[in-house]
């Protein structure tokens, strides 16, 4: 793993907090204590909120033999990763923390939600994803950690860890921004870590979208795991906030979010297929789907471009995803696509925050595309969660994040 600058004698509070993080890792790195508390913060699973959450989850629909319930009360939830050895979760969040989400005894139920590595100082950990043989990457908005061995020392506060993309290195400092800052990451099968780059605009003007081109802030960059051979995968995406691999054809795929202001029904969210490098996927040329956007509708348009496997709802912000590996639910949903829609706010009637299911053809493209589970979103048009990331437990059971109401629940099928 490549080690960091320390920043020294700065007096700015803020800097003086980076160089503390550093600090921090580099004793990680070096397996040195750092004197974190060993009362580690953790969540109440259960009282009113839990009730309450309960309580609102009578309002999903999902097909008949499928069962929702709470798994888990986890603050500001996001991105999810697995445990390949314990089934362990690990929750990032858009804030300053990862949280571990444990089920002891498999009753399918959370027994403890912790902090996960609170010696570290984050920012915008949102993406959580595992290596098959248990290595746990987070990226954070401008750097990316490593966390040997994850599932076996998370129950303290000081972690195995290393720096796979030193800080300010993801992006240009100069271009980080407070929007579209959440990353996604997955390891392929290529044992390459691929982690997606939002641009900061809405749409950017021509010189941004020519720098963010260059870098990978608008798509999707790969690199090995140790932070080396950095590449950019994917182009012409706006900001894409999930993705994952099918298991059959090693095909990437990746939701994307539209172009906003455009009016309520144009242009369409995206579901995508990248078959290899260097693909183009329209943006800013194109808003969503084969909508040209107004700032770029004279320009020319690169050859080649990749339009989505899906057009979803307009503006229903389609963000996590998952292949279904498990053998709980019925043949038809194995091999397809899960993802969450957390529910428009450019749209005078709102629509999404719901989990969408697309099933594939023999050749690996997308079929058809219908509503999985529903309800977060009531009848007068008030928000009962928010939908952001699906993951695979051992069991088979699918695995729901809400940031609204910091939250996980699980789905199971128990026959019709």
């Amino acid at each position: 793993m490549r080690v960091s600058a320390v920043v020294v004698g700065v007096a700015c509070g803020a800097f003086a907090g980076f160089a503390m993080a550093q600090d921090n890792v580099q004793k990680l790195m070096n397996m040195n204590t750092t004197g974190a508390s060993l009362d580690i913060e953790s969540v109440p699973q259960t009282g009113p909120q839990a009730d309450n959450i309960k309580r609102n989850l009578e309002n999903i629909k999902l097909p008949p033999g499928f069962k929702i319930a709470l798994y888990a009360v986890v603050p500001d939830a996001r991105h999810m990763a697995v445990g390949p050895s314990t089934g362990v979760v690990f929750v990032g969040t858009r804030k300053t923390k990862i949280w571990s989400v444990t089920d002891r005894t498999k009753a399918r139920v959370a027994d403890d939600v912790k902090r996960f590595a609170p010696s570290v100082t984050m920012k915008v950990p949102n993406g959580v994803c595992f290596s098959r043989d248990g290595m746990l990457y987070a990226v954070e908005h401008n750097r990316v950690l490593v966390y040997p061995a994850a599932e076996f020392f998370y129950e303290g506060p000081d972690v195995a860890a290393g720096i796979v993309v030193p800080q300010g290195e993801l992006v240009p400092v100069t271009e980080e921004s407070f929007n579209h800052g959440a990353r996604a990451c997955r390891v392929g099968p290529d044992n390459k870590l691929y982690i997606t780059l939002g641009n900061p605009f809405n749409v950017p003007s021509a010189e941004k979208a020519e720098i963010y081109g260059k870098n990978g802030m608008m798509g999707i960059v790969r690199m090995d795991q140790n932070g080396q051979n950095r590449e950019v995968y994917a182009q012409g995406v706006r900001n894409s906030v999930g993705l994952d691999f099918n298991p059959d054809d090693k095909t990437l795929w990746f939701t994307d979010n539209q172009v906003d202001g455009m009016g309520d029904d144009i242009p369409p969210g995206e579901l995508n297929r990248a078959t290899e490098m260097g693909q183009h996927f329209g943006f800013p040329y194109y808003g969503g789907g084969d909508v040209k956007t107004v700032e770029f509708k004279d320009a020319e348009v690169p050859v080649d471009v990749v339009f989505p496997q899906v057009e979803m709802d307009a503006h229903a912000a389609d963000l996590g995803m998952t292949f279904y590996s498990g053998q709980m639910f019925p043949e038809q949903y194995r091999g397809g696509i899960f993802s969450a829609q957390h529910g428009s706010w450019n749209r005078t009637t709102p629509v999404g925050a719901r989990l969408m299911f697309t099933s594939l053809k023999e050749d690996g493209t997308a079929d058809t595309t219908e509503v999985f589970a529903e309800g977060w979103l009531s009848p007068n048009n008030e928000y009962l969660g928010r939908p952001v990331d699906v993951a695979v437990l051992p069991d088979g059971s699918l695995l729901v994040s809400d940031d609204y109401v910091g939250a996980i629940y699980r789905i199971s099928y128990e026959g019709e």
